[in-house]
Formats: C-alpha cells, structure tokens, sequence
C-alpha cells in the first residue's frame, strides 16, 4: 500500500509543478504519462486495501490461538500482578538471566 499511495501522488505533485490545474476531467496528452503512472498507483493501493482486508477476514473467521503464550513468565513485566499495587515499584525487581 505504501508503494501504492506513493505512485499515486508524487506523480500528482508533478503534474501540479508542470502547471497542470487541479479537478480536471480530461487530462492533456503531454501528460498522460503521469496520469498513467498515478492510474497504476491507485489500482496497486485498491488491491492492497483488498488484500488487507481479506487477511483481518480471514483472522476473524478462523479464530485461531494467540502466537504468543501467556505461561512465557520470563520477561521482567510478568513479576508484578495484574493489576499492579499501590506504590509496586518502591523495590526495584531482581533481574535473572536464564541460559
């Protein structure tokens, strides 16, 4: 999508150096080059909208298990208790690497 929106609209801010007016219908011929190349754009960010959307579709439909599990307790923010005391951070927490 990124590429997508950059061919759309850095070839816009061409064609509005090139004195090109804004909100025409029909563009001249000595610049349809980059009404060409803003058409590809906009069709590269369409199948990418579309693309994007059938992934959150498909995540949403098939309700598979987090990547990540919860019983991982080794990262320093899993010492506290959820949700976290009064005043937890008055004794800073023992660091202990496992190898």
């Amino acid at each position: 999508m990124f590429a997508g929106v950059n061919l759309t609209f850095f070839p816009q801010h061409f064609l509005g150096l090139a004195g090109m007016p804004r909100r025409y219908i029909d563009y001249p011929d000595t610049m349809s080059l980059y009404h060409n190349i803003s058409t590809v754009g906009s069709t590269v960010s369409a199948i990418g909208l579309f693309a994007l959307t059938i992934i959150f579709w498909e995540a949403f439909v098939t309700c598979r298990p987090a990547v990540f599990s919860e019983s991982n307790n080794s990262a320093l923010e899993w010492t506290q208790s959820l949700p976290p005391t009064w005043h937890s951070v008055n004794l800073v927490p023992k660091v202990r690497i496992n190898s």
